[in-house]
């Protein structure tokens, strides 16, 4: 009788997980250069054995393009970094910008977190596109003899022409800027680069997409509908929040105060941007995160504030970045809101109150509330406001009924994010990854309402290398996270 057969016994936790190198605060904030260092093939092969293979993977299941991490992770343990990187960019078209930019919600989910430090997931899928051979081309599926167009060049744009080009569609993305990536060109360049975007789009090349860039539809008579009308089979909406929110206080218009969306464009384009010394920067998100830390950068003086009007505990912005800032010397001031933005031609301060916080709202976080006879005013000479985005739907028929999300990016209403106009359909979300998620998601109801139309039933997505398997899902998982 043979004896039986002892089950792979699973790595030793290990909680401690092996550095990632950042330059020196001194020597970064003089410029823009990277700030995280890629790890060397031997801290990638250590950072990789860390990882205890979950069978339950809770790291997958927190990601909203559901990429199983655990196969990347596992060849760079075994140091086949071209292995890691051909799984990596077998689920994750956009890998290139993801390892710099993505908020690792995976990471937050990793069962090593409960006894020590995370495995830094994020960080080995970088190590697995710069270690092994990532210059691939996707392989089509057979030609499909039908043309979608895609509204919006960013994340879920680039997303939604991958999913539907690998399938054998053609796909024509439209983009209102010079250059795709969307709010990703806001991105500054010590967190990733347009190139970052570039090596990401180089792998399109053998798909049938083209991109039309500085092609805004929408205003003009060139609507959604009005493609349909050219011959594309469907439209996918994916123009995100590219338009700024104003605060909406007296003073909003003087020389020296500058919306963060454009500021952060004209960075990254090579603009000067005139920056005075003492510099204000009002938000506190990931847009306040960039901008300030772009600000500080750019200034002589080096003298940068952030004003929000909630607790430092309960701001949005990624902790990570949050913890760069404070480092860089930037100061916060908390529990204030602007009331008015002063100054005789330019901005010589901003007058803020003081906020006390209340119950709950709606999203959770307790209500600002504001403090009768308590404002002040913070002297400046420039003005950065990073207070939201939203979609400009200039152009776009109230027809389509589509729904605009809490933060601002157009969507669906129906399912796979489908709009009132058949054929027709809209997503986002409120990073790269979730844009990306929702993407794929609306991608597949695309093909599926194609199909249906063809007589065909649904089928799964195709091997983006050409090969005869379909995606699956990894084994224990239920579904991913898309908000």
């Amino acid at each position: 009788m043979a004896a039986a057969v002892k089950p792979p016994t699973p790595p030793k936790l290990n909680p401690v997980r092996v550095p990632i190198f950042e330059e020196a605060v001194a020597e970064r904030v003089t410029d823009f250069r990277e700030i995280l260092h890629a790890y060397s093939p031997e801290d990638a092969v250590l950072e990789g054995k860390r990882c205890i293979q979950c069978r339950r993977p809770w790291c997958v299941e927190a990601c909203p393009i559901s990429q199983d991490c655990r196969e990347y992770i596992l060849k760079c343990g075994e140091r086949d970094f071209d292995g890691a990187a051909r799984v990596t960019l077998a689920e994750n078209p956009l890998a290139t910008s993801l390892c710099k930019v993505c908020y690792r919600y995976c990471e937050d989910s990793c069962v090593v977190k409960k006894k020590g430090v995370p495995i830094a997931i994020r960080h080995l899928k970088r190590a697995s596109l710069e270690l092994g051979r990532s210059d691939l081309a996707y392989v089509p599926s057979a030609p499909i003899d039908q043309r979608i167009a895609i509204v919006g060049g960013g994340p879920a744009g680039m997303m939604a022409a991958w999913e539907l080009g690998i399938r054998g569609y053609g796909v024509t993305v439209f983009e209102q800027d010079a250059r795709v990536g969307g709010l990703m060109q806001t991105i500054p360049s010590y967190r990733m680069t347009d190139a970052d975007v570039q090596a990401d789009r180089a792998r399109f090349r053998d798909l049938d997409v083209t991109w039309v860039n500085d092609r805004k539809i929408g205003p003009g008579g060139t609507s959604p509908e009005t493609l349909l009308e050219q011959g594309y089979a469907a439209v996918v909406i994916t123009i995100g929040t590219s338009a700024h929110r104003s605060l909406q206080v007296a003073g909003e218009d003087l020389d020296g105060v500058f919306p963060a969306l454009p500021f952060l464009k004209a960075i990254n384009q090579g603009t000067k941007v005139p920056l005075g010394r003492k510099i204000v920067v009002i938000g506190g998100g990931d847009v306040a995160m960039d901008s300030i830390r772009s600000a500080i950068r750019l200034s002589e003086a080096r003298d940068v504030t952030l004003i929000y009007r909630r607790s430092r505990e309960e701001m949005p912005a990624d902790h990570e970045e949050l913890h760069g800032a404070e480092e860089e010397g930037i100061h916060f001031l908390f529990q204030r809101a602007p009331v008015k933005i002063v100054g005789t031609g330019h901005v010589e301060g901003v007058v803020v109150q003081t906020i006390e916080l209340g119950p709950p709202d709606a999203s959770g976080r307790r209500s600002p509330v504001p403090v009768a006879g308590s404002e002040t005013t913070v002297r400046c000479d420039t003005v950065i406001v990073a207070v939201g985005q939203k979609a400009d739907l200039a152009g776009f028929s109230p027809s389509l009924q589509l729904k605009i999300t809490t933060q601002g990016w157009p969507e669906g209403a129906g399912e796979g994010f489908s709009t009132a106009v058949p054929g027709v359909f809209a997503a986002g979300g409120r990073s790269v990854v979730y844009a990306m998620g929702a993407a794929t998601k609306a991608a597949d109801a695309v093909d599926q309402y194609l199909r249906s139309k063809r007589g065909l039933a649904p089928a799964p997505r195709p091997d983006p290398w050409g090969g005869a398997t379909t995606y699956h899902l990894p084994e224990g998982y239920t579904k991913p996270i898309r908000v």
